[in-house]
């Protein structure tokens, strides 16, 4: 993720100062680079005097005080609140007093991260997505401490590197970690009552749903071993409401090594000749799949718009240009009707009696008096 954030702010004309605290993973990150301009010369993407420009940008360093003159640091290490506050605790004492300093963090507190510093009004979160080239979204997270300055700065910057940015709140998750949960949890909550395997849940959310990926597709792609974390933080962090429990099938994939494609079997088996299960097509069948784990979806993204985490606007763009969902959550919501939400939602919870499928207040509210997110009363 580093060396992909790295990249964008190179090709957008900055120099840019990489550090590792582990040599190989710097060496690694340099190959990396080198093959990724390689391959965008081949693709006729960039000529090649143009990636021997931008390779120049890259100063490869072995010591944090190489940013003692940077207007910008941004961290991307490993997601663990301890090493990171150490991380900026380090950093202060050595950048500029106006240097921004930045968290990549995809769902720890900024304000925790912040309060390690004597100067917090400058830190942020500024979250990319993997990976970073390619994906446009970035979330600007201020923390409780951050300066508005900061903020304006900082969105500003990245803006202008041709990314679309949106803002919001320091809660677990942000917007698209946090809404994006049910696309995960609920499939596996499916997988685990019998209600369908693996390649069905799959094949239900791409060819019925309109999805990009399924969800377990996808949770191979990311890493169980990561996308189980991810959950674990956000469960704990909200004080274990089980609405982001995580799931011990994925826990106990991600215990045996069954990391994905990077390991070469997740919830399928990458190896060459291996023989996955094939889904059962049956469209009503499928639909029903789709209906569940959309609901909680727009659920989950009503309940952010509820708490105040997002706008409308950048809840929409974050879920479709952060994880490429075929149309804003709150506009398919509308699409569907609310009542509609409203109703499948309380059958879920009739049926379950777990606080899990509690229906978000907003969308009882609107259903109420007959209001859509397009058009609020």
């Amino acid at each position: 993720m580093g060396a992909g954030i790295a990249q964008v702010a190179a090709t957008a004309g900055h120099e840019v100062y990489l550090y590792d605290a582990n040599a190989n993973a710097l060496d690694r990150a340099k190959q990396h680079l080198e093959k990724i301009f390689a391959r965008l010369i081949e693709k006729e993407r960039v000529t090649a005097e143009e990636a021997e420009i931008i390779l120049g940008r890259f100063h490869f360093v072995d010591s944090l005080y190489a940013y003692k003159n940077a207007g910008l640091v941004i961290e991307a290490i490993v997601e663990d609140i301890t090493i990171k506050k150490a991380v900026f605790e380090q950093l202060e004492d050595i950048v500029q007093p106006n240097c921004v300093l930045a968290t990549n963090t995809s769902s720890l507190s900024v304000a925790a991260i912040a309060s390690a510093c004597d100067r917090p009004d400058r830190v942020i979160g500024i979250h990319f997505f993997n990976p970073a080239p390619l994906m446009r979204l970035v979330e600007i997270i201020p923390a409780l401490q951050t300066s508005v300055k900061t903020v304006n700065e900082a969105r500003k910057l990245v803006d202008s590197w041709g990314k679309t940015t949106v803002l919001a709140k320091d809660t677990p998750g942000f917007i698209v970690n946090r809404i994006a949960r049910p696309f995960y949890g609920e499939a596996l909550r499916i997988l685990e009552e019998g209600i369908a395997n693996v390649p069905t849940i799959d094949w239900a959310m791409k060819e019925q749903g309109g999805f990009r990926m399924g969800p377990f597709a996808l949770m191979d792609y990311i890493g169980n071993d990561v996308n189980y974390k991810v959950s674990e933080t956000i469960f704990s962090a909200f004080y274990f409401d089980p609405r982001y429990r995580p799931s011990f099938t994925q826990r106990r994939l991600a215990e045996a090594g069954y990391l994905g494609r990077k390991s070469g079997r997740g919830f399928y088996d990458y190896h060459e000749r291996a023989q996955n299960p094939e889904p059962v097509i049956k469209e009503f069948f499928g639909r029903k799949i789709v209906d569940r784990i959309l609901t909680m979806l727009i659920n989950e993204a009503a309940d952010a718009l509820y708490w105040g985490i997002a706008s409308h606007d950048d809840i929409e763009l974050a879920m479709t240009l952060g994880v490429n969902y075929p149309k804003g959550l709150l506009a398919w919501a509308d699409e569907i009707g609310i009542r509609e939400c409203v109703r499948r939602m309380d059958l879920l919870h009739e049926e379950y009696l777990e606080d899990r499928y509690r229906c978000s207040p907003i969308l009882r509210r609107m259903a109420r008096v007959g209001s859509t997110f397009q058009s609020p009363k």
